[in-house]
């Protein structure tokens, strides 16, 4: 058996979440072929430690099935920057910046976000998350803690640690009590404070915690600051699409690629006898997707438990990392991230055809 068959039948074989074949992706990194027995190193662009046993064994059998061979097969990860938006550059010491942003108020927007980046953390990767909601800042909370964070220098501020990420918000920084009664361009000077004048160290992804709606700060985002993708949340009631629409719209307009929809709140499960209802409506997220040319990352339900652990300061994928609810939120932490490395879908366009009638 020929090195070129295994990685024929390596690329015949297309895993749903990088949506090519492993040789096309280039993610094979080594393959050998010594007598009956192949090894192969595959090497993704995304964080995906708790599917790699799982891909392994896959990869494994597809290789038994098409090649007739024992295989040992390797999966890793490396995480490298991707385009931001033109005249931009990525910032030191961030490989990719991530939006979660959210048309209206009230979708669990801060509460998803804060699971994705410790769900990217969870399945291998370097993550802070900065809390750009400045009027409303609920990350501090969200995170179980009221650090004050320290400066090196009297310039810059060092990250508050918490729960392995990275963070700031000007939560750490006011009483928790003390309204932000600041015009649009104090806001946004204190965004770019936040993000220019912490001391981030070595971050595969920066999630970036938007305020809902398109104002000052998603305005500031997407001009001044490198964006590799953004993440819309949303709810499956029409009024939460209709907003949320707004949101994927204006990242597209400034060329950041849209990664897909979550939808949160998608059903709630009675804790007395376990009865599954739709309470907002279903099937918004998919219908808007696919309206829009765009992907539902995933579901996640109307659930106690995340609402409780979120305040409590230890959200859903800290407090119990293989539970089902933090396994939702890794499975939509590693689509969005691997689309990030192997390209989303384009928006839909109508054809058009010249003739000369």
């Amino acid at each position: 058996m020929s090195r070129d068959r295994l990685l024929a039948v390596l690329d015949a074989d297309v895993d749903p979440l990088i949506g090519r074949g492993w040789v096309a992706a280039g993610t094979v990194v080594e393959a050998r072929v010594d007598g009956t027995r192949a090894q192969v190193v595959i090497e993704l662009g995304f964080p995906a430690a708790g599917v790699h046993e799982q891909l392994a064994e896959r990869l494994r059998g597809v290789i038994r099935a098409g090649a007739g061979l024992d295989a040992e097969v390797e999966i890793r990860s490396r995480i490298a920057s991707h385009a931001v938006q033109k005249n931009l550059q990525p910032l030191p010491e961030i490989r990719n910046i991530i939006a979660v942003a959210s048309g209206k108020g009230g979708v669990g927007k801060s509460t998803v976000a804060v699971n994705l980046a410790l769900a990217l953390h969870t399945e291998g990767a370097r993550v802070g998350i900065l809390d750009a909601d400045i009027y409303g800042p609920s990350q501090p909370r969200m995170l179980g803690s009221r650090d004050k964070p320290t400066s090196p220098d009297g310039k810059h501020m060092n990250p508050i640690i918490a729960h392995g990420l990275q963070a700031m918000s000007i939560g750490f920084l006011i009483d928790e009590a003390q309204p932000m009664i600041w015009r649009g361009p104090m806001v946004t000077q204190a965004l770019n404070q936040l993000l220019g004048e912490t001391r981030w160290r070595d971050l595969d992804y920066l999630i970036v915690d938007l305020p809902p709606g398109t104002g000052d700060i998603q305005l500031t985002l997407s001009q001044r600051i490198p964006v590799s993708g953004a993440v819309i949340v949303t709810t499956p009631q029409d009024i939460a699409l209709l907003d949320a629409r707004k949101g994927l719209e204006m990242f597209r307009r400034v060329e950041v690629p849209v990664l897909g929809i979550v939808e949160n709140m998608a059903w709630h499960v009675c804790s007395n006898c376990g009865h599954h209802e739709a309470i907002f409506g279903s099937g918004g997220g998919e219908r808007l997707a696919a309206e829009c040319g765009s992907e539902l990352l995933g579901q996640l339900p109307l659930d106690l438990r995340i609402r409780e652990q979120a305040d409590g300061g230890c959200p859903t994928v800290a407090a119990d990392p293989q539970g089902e609810l933090a396994q939702r939120y890794r499975g939509i932490a590693r689509l969005a991230a691997a689309r990030l490395a192997y390209g989303v879908r384009d928006a839909a366009f109508p054809s058009i055809e010249m003739t000369d009638d």
